[in-house]
C-alpha cells in the first residue's frame, strides 16, 4: 500500500470518527429539540417521521405563558426555576472566583506550614462523590433549617466549584513568572496590589474559561438541588424539567421544551466565550 493511499486511509477513518462523535454529541439535544416542535400525535405516529408532520411552537408558548395540561401552571413553574437557577449559579460562581483566585494565588506564590496539607485537601474534596455526602449536608441544613432554601444549595455547590476554581487557576499563575510580580513590587506594589494588577490580566483567558466552567457545573447541578428543594422558592431547573406531568401521565413534550430552554444558556455562553475557552485550555496545556 503506497503512502498516499494510508494517508488518505487515515484522513477517512478520521473524518468517520469526527463524525460519530458529533453525532453522538449532538444527537440527543438533536432528538429533544425535534420532540419541543412536536404534538402527540407526531410522537406516536408510526412510522416516525424524521421532521415532525406538524411542527409547531406552542410548546414554547406553553413554557411561558401557561398551559391548563399541567398539574401548576408551566409558566409559574419555569419562570421560578429559572430565576432560581440563575441566582444560584452567578452567586456560587462570584463567591467561587473571589476566595479561589486569592486562595489560588497564596498557594503558588508563598510557602507557609501546612501548605501541601491543604493543597492536597482541595484536591481530595474534588474526588469524594456526592452521594458519600449527601447525608451529613442534609443533617447540617436541617439544623441549620436551611432546607428548601437557596443559599443552602449556594454553600452546597461551593463545596465542589470552590476547589475546582482554585485548583484550576493555581496552575495558571504557576505558569507566570514571578519576575513581573517582583518588578512591580520593586515600583511600589504590595503583593496584594501585584496580583490585582499584574497576574490578573496577564491569566486573563484562564480566568474567563474557569468562570465559564464554574457557572456551568452550578447551572447544570441535579443530585443536591433533588434532594434538598420542595417548592419553587429554591427549586432549579435541572429538578424542574423532570416534573411536568398532567392527569394523563408525564407530559414529554413539555419535558423536552423546557430541556431545551434550559441547555441554552450554557451552550450560548459556550458559543460565544470560545475563543477565551480554547485560549484558556491551550495556555493551561503549555504552561502546565
Amino acid at each position: 500500500m503506497s503512502r498516499k493511499t494510508k494517508k488518505l486511509l487515515g484522513r477517512i477513518v478520521l473524518y468517520l470518527l469526527v463524525i460519530l462523535i458529533v453525532a453522538v454529541v449532538l444527537g440527543p439535544f438533536l432528538w429533544m429539540f425535534l420532540c419541543s416542535i412536536s404534538t402527540k400525535a407526531d410522537l406516536i405516529s408510526k412510522p416516525y417521521h424524521w421532521w415532525p408532520a406538524h411542527a409547531t411552537l406552542k410548546n414554547y408558548k406553553d413554557i411561558f405563558f401557561g398551559t391548563g395540561n399541567t398539574t401548576t401552571d408551566a409558566a409559574n413553574q419555569f419562570m421560578a426555576a429559572f430565576k432560581n437557577s440563575l441566582m444560584i449559579a452567578l452567586c456560587c460562581t462570584a463567591v467561587s472566583l473571589l476566595i479561589g483566585l486569592l486562595a489560588s494565588f497564596a498557594f503558588s506564590r508563598f510557602r507557609f506550614r501546612g501548605r501541601t496539607l491543604a493543597l492536597n485537601t482541595v484536591l481530595f474534596m474534588q474526588m469524594i462523590p456526592p452521594i458519600a455526602l449527601i447525608i451529613p449536608m442534609y443533617m447540617i441544613m436541617l439544623r441549620l433549617h436551611l432546607m428548601d432554601n437557596k443559599w443552602a444549595l449556594i454553600i452546597i455547590y461551593l463545596s465542589f466549584t470552590l476547589p475546582f476554581v482554585t485548583w484550576i487557576v493555581k496552575g495558571y499563575i504557576d505558569g507566570i513568572p514571578t519576575d513581573l510580580e517582583e518588578s512591580a513590587m520593586i515600583d511600589g506594589c504590595s503583593h496584594l496590589e501585584a496580583f490585582f494588577r499584574v497576574v490578573l490580566p496577564v491569566s486573563a483567558s484562564g480566568l474567563a474559561a474557569t468562570t465559564i466552567f464554574a457557572f456551568i457545573i452550578a447551572w447544570n447541578e441535579f443530585f443536591y438541588a433533588l434532594n434538598f428543594t420542595s417548592t419553587l422558592r429554591s427549586k432549579t431547573l435541572p429538578v424542574l424539567i423532570t416534573e411536568f406531568s398532567s392527569k394523563f401521565g408525564n407530559d414529554f413534550i413539555l419535558t423536552s421544551t423546557a430541556g431545551v430552554l434550559t441547555s441554552l444558556p450554557p451552550v450560548l455562553i459556550a458559543l460565544i466565550f470560545q475563543k477565551y475557552i480554547i485560549s484558556g485550555l491551550s495556555s493551561g496545556a503549555v504552561k502546565g
